[in-house]
């Protein structure tokens, strides 16, 4: 392993896989990248709130990006679970809908070299997984490398 995508979101079970995939990177010598991502409709809010922000407070906020939000939710989450002990790491972000995802990871995978995904899957009846897709299955079939998945 040479460079480690860790998809994180603000559950439990992406507290644990990030805890346990930086314990993996330490100890391979691996660089860290993690991808986070907001829904069209987040970042709308994220942004009107930031703006209303600027209006109550006087202050002078520069124009959020998706990046900006999706990395200031990133640098707390990292610090949040693991503190001040973690590793450098870059961050990958995107703006994307539920069915674009997977796509979405593969993309981030692709555009910094990963040569393996961490991610947490979640469990789904065999209908289910035939009638709306499985982001996990979908990294897992197109990712030519190494894919880790803990279950939610």
């Amino acid at each position: 392993m040479e460079r480690a995508l860790v998809v994180v979101d603000e559950t439990d079970s992406h507290r644990e896989l990030l805890a346990e995939a930086v314990e993996i990177v330490r100890g391979t010598g691996a660089d860290l990248e993690l991808f986070s991502w907001v829904t069209p409709d987040e970042f709308e809010a994220d942004v009107e709130t930031l703006e209303a922000a600027e209006q109550a407070e006087g202050a002078t906020y520069s124009t959020a990006s998706a990046n900006d939000i999706v990395t200031n939710f990133v640098d707390e989450f990292v610090d949040d679970v693991v503190g001040d002990d973690a590793p450098e790491y870059g961050v990958s972000s995107a703006v994307v809908e539920d069915s674009e995802l997977a796509d979405k990871i593969l993309n981030a995978a692709a555009e910094t070299d990963c040569d393996h995904i961490f991610l947490v899957g979640r469990r789904r009846s065999p209908t289910g997984k035939v009638l709306f897709g499985n982001v996990a299955q979908k990294v897992i079939l197109n990712f030519d490398g190494r894919v880790t998945i803990t279950m939610d």
